[in-house]
């Protein structure tokens, strides 16, 4: 028997970023039919479901591309219920897909962490693991923030294409050092292969990050951090992203890692068609303050920060929906805009907008019901009514 879930009254962000009021009709987890208007089915089964979403606006589900943990769980630990416990939590704060992310270990603990993604079965109203984010271990030294040193190694294309082959396939963005890649075979390979090359924990100036583009390399991974700033004769990293049209970038919108000011100022530069809104978030979100782990490193989380004990940031306790709310609030910014940084332009960068990040006929039913606020009202991952406010 197939199962419906009916959506009415809805004012629905559309596929080419109009709104419309409307009714959205979900079959088996698939977005059968946009209605426009007062038009809906008359009549469905004993058996489907119904939201009024009178006042409420439809928009995609947010996808996290860069995620290590939450809900005291963290990718590394390599068992299905650390997945499970991640994925549980997160339609909580609008995420219904992501990409898990490893961290720079040992060969052995990140062969371990693939192998348990490619065994992993997606459950029911969970967000859904789309892939991997491979950050390092081919990151700059210099530039580790809270990668561990001691596994950094130099770029290995043979290597890669194992960890490829036991993830099953699923590493779809990879944080590496590109001045690493002294001749650029490893990231052209890589982009060759459909793999999201990122920029990141790198010690490249803007020439160096102008090569890699060339190479293949299209994106920069949290943009401000583990690379370097604006200097008036060298732009550096940062610079790379305002300038190079080709270059998309993550943002961490926690004001911790970039300040409300700089947010600012990256937005006014890049718009809203070049920036991914990410949480880098570890096992702590969604807990309360203490001690924590990232890598093997004791991590102290206080007052909305997760340092080191040194105190390099390690990571955030971001949540999704509280970063599209603070760059919301932004000079300039719409929802239309939100949409894009945390939707429809992941997917994309990604190679998933067939069937993700936007509210479209023949897509996963991926949607939030939200107020004008971006208050999240209701979660769907798939068809599944997975939250719900209070």
């Amino acid at each position: 028997m197939n199962s419906y879930l009916l959506i009415k009254n809805a004012n629905i962000i559309s596929e080419d970023g109009e709104e419309i009021k409307g009714s959205i009709l979900i079959e088996d987890g698939i977005i059968k039919t946009i209605y426009q208007g007062q038009n809906h089915p008359n009549s469905l089964s004993d058996t489907a479901s119904l939201i009024d979403a009178a006042n409420l606006k439809a928009i995609p589900g947010f996808i996290d591309g860069h995620i290590h943990g939450a809900n005291g769980a963290d990718t590394m630990d390599a068992t299905e219920e650390a997945l499970d416990k991640m994925a549980a939590l997160l339609p909580k704060e609008g995420t219904t897909s992501f990409l898990t992310t490893t961290i720079t270990q040992s060969t052995e603990n990140i062969e371990k962490a693939l192998t348990n993604i490619a065994n992993y079965t997606n459950k029911d109203a969970h967000a859904e693991i789309i892939g991997v984010h491979l950050e390092g271990p081919f990151v700059e030294k210099s530039k580790a923030g809270a990668q561990p040193l001691q596994y950094i190694v130099e770029p290995d294309l043979d290597q890669f294409m194992r960890w490829q082959e036991v993830s099953g396939n699923s590493i779809r963005t990879i944080t590496m050092a590109p001045e690493h890649d002294k001749d650029g075979v490893f990231i052209k390979s890589l982009s060759d292969h459909g793999v999201n090359v990122s920029a990141g924990h790198t010690n490249a100036g803007f020439a160096g990050i102008e090569r890699a583009v060339e190479q293949g390399v299209k994106q920069l991974t949290h943009l401000c951090n583990a690379m370097n700033g604006i200097h008036h004769r060298d732009i550096g990293a940062v610079g790379a992203a305002f300038q190079l049209e080709q270059l998309k970038a993550e943002l961490i919108a926690d004001g911790v890692h970039v300040a409300p000011q700089m947010l600012q100022l990256i937005y006014h530069n890049m718009g809203s068609e070049r920036i991914i809104l990410i949480t880098d978030a570890m096992r702590a979100k969604g807990l309360p303050d203490g001690d924590y782990e990232l890598g093997g490193q004791p991590v102290k989380v206080s007052n909305g920060r997760a340092v080191l004990e040194e105190g390099t940031l390690a990571g955030s306790i971001l949540k999704m929906d509280d970063g599209a709310r603070r760059m919301l609030r932004l000079d300039g910014v719409t929802i239309k805009d939100v949409v894009k940084m945390a939707s429809v332009n992941p997917a994309k960068q990604i190679g998933v907008y067939d069937r993700k990040g936007s509210i479209s006929e023949g897509k996963d039913a991926d949607i939030l019901l939200v107020d004008d606020d971006l208050n999240i009202r209701y979660t769907i991952c798939r068809g599944v009514i997975s939250y719900r406010s209070e």
